[in-house]
């Protein structure tokens, strides 16, 4: 196997077709309902994220916006999309023309122009109807740009305010800040240390292209800990103003040098910058489809490549996770890391289609290991929120490794061994792991290990395989052993009277009363599973040992019944805070724990069922309007699992360096490979033949894609 995979791509394709890929982008889809996405202008896995928000809390506004909210707030310049949980909004700014505010002022919102509203890559434009101005964003890694352009010369304000974020609760965030203005330079330079979903300190530089003439703070609010500044800028004859700003996890000084590494770059060049960008990436897929289907393809490509973020700074520092400043591995330091998500599908996509970026996402979770004491779960720039289960990062390390990219395996495997084994004496209780219990018992008893209990030892298990796989690769078979036996404690579980992993005390009796189909989730309805039912959970076992699930459940024909049962049990007040959205039977869509399962049909003596849940998964569930992604699309999660659909092929065990086949749903595409060899994927049939070989459809090797030619289904 080729163990340099993250060799420099072909930068562009040329040709009309490149340059025209930004268009079938709507950056729009999945704004407007439980979708969460954000539809302002960044870079691919950029710091910077600039973009509207229409409120700073409540669930529905975790990203920030909502596509039929009436007013905008103001722009602030870090985001996480399509999340669900809120945090970031640093440093909003809002422009008025004239001198419309005054230090007593309380409201700055503005209403807006829905048919001026724009979106593509790169690009944001909005005209705010009650403060007579255009704004335009854009951004560069680091520096994201605002542009303003007033109805008229004159005297215009921006507030500059550093006490908002996007609230996870009613805040107040901010702890304590300090900021300094120099008015000849038109700088407003400081830093905030804020509490919210994580405790973490941001240091910005907001540089305008005029000088500032008045500035006044506004009167604090109860609670408020950082200022809010009105400042005043004197255009002469012109209409616009610039602000660039950059931020730093680090200091003030990390905040200067990321702002002066662009030099002289002004906002035209800024944002051709980010389309050329957008279009090297997305060209490296390239589909024949209706005009609908491409831009339902490549808005969902771009969403899997808004995160996670690059947060290092431009020499190389970041703050960690114990919020000590290190030095980034290989200057690049990965945050909004939304694994439990994201090790399912899009990470085993970055692996096909941006290879240079696999090993800083690995040396990055190292890297955190190392400071932290474990493995990351989410991380908001670079601090752990300790949120979900199981051990998400350990499949991505596992992968990286079975497709041979140049890793430190002992390192990693190192990183493995001590996050799946050792306690974890400063997370919180929810967040402690109970090994003693799951090495004892071979499963972790509900009344001793309360709370998830069913849920957590299933997807411990993919964890545990994941670390055998990685001992096996590096020659420690007896360590592969003991952890692959532990990735079987879904077995002590599985209850044959309902074909599903079932809770069980520490005296070995089952839970009682037990029905499969109630969903139960910590925050909502406590109980033994996580945002899922037992039906939704007992598939977990998959993601890591197919053919064994298939096996306990009487073979190709008894997991095809398991699962025909699964799509056609309907159920009963099906609650979206319960993970129960987007259902078609037991499958909710909604919500990552099923994401695999129709995938699964392949391993069984009806795969063509499969292929037809997963064509009804697509037109159900996704679409080109604005509500068109059931669920929160969870850093692109939901995203790659509909270009991975579209393109006919799924990671159903993410770890293993192989796919499950499908069937296409576009007329064919091509993959941009590493060396510059091309992926040609066409036809639909039964049968599928990569460059004349026949396919066996659960292993499609990851390697074997690599070689490229032509990947061809048919009779």
């Amino acid at each position: 196997m080729r163990t340099t995979l993250a060799v420099l791509l072909l930068a562009t394709l040329g040709g009309a077709h490149a340059q025209s890929l930004t268009r079938h982008v709507d950056p729009f889809i999945g704004t407007d309902g439980t979708g969460h996405v954000t539809p302002g202008a960044t870079v691919p896995f950029g710091m910077v994220f600039p973009s509207p928000d229409n409120a700073d809390r409540g669930w529905s506004f975790s990203g920030g916006y909502q596509y039929r909210a009436p007013r905008i707030l103001g722009f602030s310049n870090t985001h996480m999309s399509g999340v669900g949980i809120g945090d970031l909004g640093d440093l909003l700014l809002q422009p008025a023309q004239g001198q419309r505010w005054t230090a007593q002022t309380t409201d700055f919102s503005s209403a807006y122009d829905k048919a001026s509203e724009r979106a593509r890559p790169g690009h944001y434009a909005v005209t705010l109807k009650d403060l007579g101005v255009r704004v335009d964003l854009t951004a560069t890694e680091r520096v994201a740009f605002q542009r303003y352009t007033f109805a008229k010369p004159g005297r215009v304000q921006v507030l500059v305010d550093l006490q908002h974020g996007i609230l996870f609760g009613d805040g107040p965030r901010v702890t304590h800040s300090q900021h300094a203005v120099d008015a000849a330079r038109g700088e407003v330079t400081g830093t905030v240390h804020a509490k919210n979903w994580v405790e973490r300190q941001t240091s910005f530089i907001v540089r305008f292209n005029r000088p500032i003439a008045a500035q006044a703070v506004v009167a604090p609010r109860e609670g408020d800990k950082a200022p809010r500044l009105l400042l005043a800028f004197e255009l002469g004859h012109g209409r616009q103003l610039e602000a660039r700003v950059a931020v730093s996890t680090v200091d003030e000084a990390g905040a200067r040098a990321n702002l002066d590494a662009i030099g002289p770059l002004r906002f035209d060049a800024a944002r051709q910058q980010a389309d050329a960008t957008w279009n090297r990436l997305l060209s490296r897929i390239q589909i024949d489809a209706d005009a609908g289907t491409k831009r339902l393809f490549y808005s969902a490509l771009y969403r899997t490549l808004l995160h996670p973020s690059n947060i290092a700074d431009v020499d190389g520092r970041v703050r960690g996770p114990q919020g000590g400043v290190i030095r980034a591995p290989g200057g690049v330091y990965y945050s909004t890391l939304s694994l439990w998500d994201t090790f399912r599908a899009s990470h085993p996509l970055y692996t096909l289609i941006v290879p240079e970026r696999v090993p800083g996402f690995v040396s990055t979770l190292v890297a955190h290991q190392q400071q932290m004491g474990y493995l990351p779960l989410w991380t908001v720039m670079g601090r752990e929120t300790h949120t979900m289960i199981g051990n998400p990062a350990m499949p991505v390390i596992a992968d990286a490794i079975a497709k041979g990219f140049a890793v430190d395996r002992e390192a990693a495997l190192q990183a493995m061994l001590v996050t799946s084994t050792q306690d974890r004496p400063d997370a919180p209780a929810w967040a402690q792991r109970s090994w003693q219990w799951l090495d004892q018992y071979g499963y972790l008893p509900f009344d001793l290990a309360p709370g998830e209990a069913v849920s957590k030892t299933a997807e411990y298990g993919y964890g545990d395989a994941a670390l055998a796989q990685v001992a096996r690769l590096t020659g420690r078979s007896e360590l592969a052993e003991r952890f692959a036996r532990r990735a079987g404690s879904w077995r002590n579980l599985f209850d044959e009277g309902t074909q599903t992993l079932r809770g069980k005390d520490s005296q070995g009796r089952w839970r009682e009363p037990f029905d499969p189909v109630v969903a139960t989730s910590p925050m909502n309805n406590p109980g033994d599973y996580t945002e899922a039912n037992a039906y939704q959970y007992t598939a977990t076992p998959a993601l890591h040992d197919p053919e064994g699930f298939r096996e306990r459940l009487g073979g190709p024909e008894g997991l095809g019944r398991w699962l025909d049962r699964f799509f056609t049990l309907p159920v009963p007040n099906p609650d979206k805070h319960l993970g129960q959205e987007a259902l078609i039977g037991q499958y909710a869509h909604g919500n990552e724990p099923s994401h695999h399962i129709a995938w699964l049909y392949a391993f069984s003596d009806r795969p063509e069922q499969g292929h037809a849940r997963v064509a009804e998964v697509v037109r159900r569930f996704y679409s080109t309007r604005p509500d068109g992604i059931v669920g929160n699309d969870d850093a692109g999660q939901m995203s790659a699992w509909l270009v991975f659909a579209l393109l006919g092929f799924y990671p159903a065990q993410p770890a293993s360096g192989h796919y499950v086949l499908g069937q296409p749903l576009v007329r064919g595409a091509t993959l941009q490979l590493a060396d510059g060899r091309r992926l040609r994927l066409s036809g639909r049939g039964p049968v599928a033949r990569l460059n004349g070989q026949p396919v066996v459809p659960t292993a499609l090797s990851h390697a074997d894609l690599l070689q490229g030619g032509v990947l061809q289904w048919g009779m």
